[in-house]
C-alpha cells in the first residue's frame, strides 16, 4: 500500500527516513504528511498503541527519544512519533520577532537526539514539526541539518504559490474521486486564498453534496461551501469598488430577503470605508502600497495572478478617486444609520439602500468622465 503525498511524492514502507522535520507556516502540509505515514504503516487498531504524539513545550527530549525507542506492539511492526513546537511571540502570536523558543535544545538534548540517529529504532518514524515563521537558523533546524541526511529529512513548509496550491487542490481532489473546472478552482482560491485547512474541509462538504458526479462545477462551489453564506460580504464589497449600484442593490435585497440582520450589513459596509480611511491615512504618512495591501488584504498573496494585481489595482484607483473627507463623511452616515435602526425604529432596507444609492451616485460620474478624481478637502 502506498499514499501519495504532496511533501515527498509517493509515501511506502520502503522509501522512509528515521525521521523528518517539517518547519514553517503550512503545517496543514505536515498534518497530510503525518496522516500519509499513518495510513500506510499502521492499522485503525493499533493506532492507539503505536501512534504517539507530543507537545515540545511539555516534554524533555530524553522521553521523547525514549518514547521512540519503544518496541511496537504486536498489532503493527511500525511507530509513529509526533513532535510538536509552535513558535510564538512573547505576546502569544506566531510569528517574527522576541520569540518564546521551545527549540532550545541542551548539550544533553543533542547528544541524546545525536545518539538516537546514529542507531535508530527499526520501523520507526519521528516526525518533528516547528509551526511558524520558521527558517533554516532556527536552534531546532539548524541542529537537525547537522545530522546525515540519511537518518533525517528536513522540510520548509511556505505557502503553497498559485501553481503550487492548484496542484494540491486537484490531488486533494483526486483522493475524494473528484475533479474540478478551472472556474470552480479559481473561485474557491478568491475567497480563501492559500488557506489549505478551509480548503480541504470545502472539498469533504463539496465532495458529498456532489455525491453522484465525478465532476465539481462552479455552481457546486457557490451552492455548498461556507463562505457562499457570507456572500454579502463578497458581493457587496466587489460592488461597491467598482461603484456599480445596481450590483450592490440585488446584493442587498438578497440579503434581506434571505434574513440577513441589518447590523451584520452594516458591519460590511463599516469595515469597507474604514479599510479604505486606514490606507487613505497610511498613505499619507508614505507608507508603501504593498504594505498596505498585505495589511487589508492577508489572504490575497503577490503571486495570485491575475487575483493580486486586480484587487491591487482597484484598491488603490478607488483611494484615488475618494478624498479623506469623503471616506470620513461615508463612515459619519453609517454611524447615524446605525444609530437611527437602533433607537427609532426606522425601516433598516431603505435606509442602507439610500446610502449605496449616494455613494454611487457620488463615485459613477468619475468613471463616466475618463477618470477625473472626485475629491473634497481632506
Amino acid at each position: 500500500m502506498a499514499v501519495i503525498e504532496p511533501l515527498f511524492g509517493e509515501i511506502s514502507e520502503g522509501g522512509l527516513a528515521a525521521g523528518y522535520v517539517l518547519y514553517g507556516e503550512e503545517d496543514y502540509l505536515a498534518e497530510g504528511f503525518i496522516q500519509g505515514l499513518i495510513e500506510v504503516l499502521i492499522p485503525p487498531e493499533a493506532r492507539g498503541f503505536n501512534l504517539e504524539r507530543f507537545d515540545l513545550a511539555g516534554m524533555r527530549w530524553p522521553d521523547i527519544i525514549d518514547s521512540a525507542r519503544t518496541a511496537p506492539f504486536f498489532f503493527s511492526p511500525w511507530r509513529v512519533v509526533v513532535v510538536r513546537a509552535v513558535e510564538k511571540d512573547r505576546d502569544g502570536k506566531e510569528g517574527k520577532g522576541d520569540r518564546e523558543s521551545s527549540g532550545k535544545l541542551s548539550s544533553l538534548d543533542e547528544k541524546v537526539i545525536r545518539e538516537y540517529f546514529r542507531s535508530p529504532a527499526s520501523r520507526t518514524v519521528l516526525v518533528v514539526v516547528i509551526k511558524g515563521r520558521v527558517k533554516k537558523t532556527h536552534p531546532l533546524v539548524r541542529f537537525f541539518d547537522s545530522l546525515p541526511r540519511s537518518a533525517v529529512v528536513l522540510k520548509e513548509l511556505k505557502p503553497l504559490k498559485q501553481g503550487e496550491l492548484y496542484t494540491w487542490m486537484r490531488q486533494r481532489l483526486a483522493a475524494l474521486g473528484k475533479t474540478a473546472t478551472p472556474d470552480a478552482l479559481m473561485r474557491l482560491e478568491e475567497v480563501a486564498g492559500s488557506d489549505l485547512r478551509r480548503i480541504d474541509r470545502e472539498f469533504e462538504k463539496v465532495a458529498a453534496y456532489a455525491a453522484g458526479r465525478k465532476t465539481i462545477g462552479i455552481e457546486d462551489i457557490l451552492q455548498v461551501c461556507d463562505w457562499t453564506k457570507g456572500f454579502v460580504e463578497w458581493d457587496l464589497t466587489e460592488a461597491l469598488k467598482r461603484g456599480d449600484q445596481r450590483q450592490a442593490l440585488l446584493t442587498l435585497n438578497r440579503a434581506f430577503q434571505e434574513g440577513e440582520r441589518p447590523e451584520n450589513i452594516l458591519r460590511v459596509l463599516a469595515k469597507f470605508f474604514r479599510d479604505l480611511l486606514l490606507a487613505k491615512l497610511w498613505l499619507g504618512e508614505g507608507r508603501s502600497r504593498k504594505e498596505i495591501f498585505a495589511f487589508l488584504k492577508p489572504q490575497i498573496k503577490e503571486y495570485f495572478i491575475p487575483l493580486y494585481p486586480n484587487e491591487f489595482k482597484a484598491l488603490f484607483s478607488l483611494l484615488e478617486r475618494m478624498s479623506l473627507a469623503e471616506i470620513s463623511r461615508s463612515i459619519r452616515e453609517l454611524e447615524r444609520i446605525d444609530l437611527s435602526i437602533k433607537t427609532m425604529d426606522s425601516p433598516e432596507q431603505p435606509l442602507i439602500e439610500r446610502f449605496v444609492i449616494e455613494y454611487c451616485r457620488r463615485l459613477q460620474p468619475q468613471r463616466e468622465q475618463g477618470g477625473a478624481i472626485w475629491r473634497g478637502k481632506g
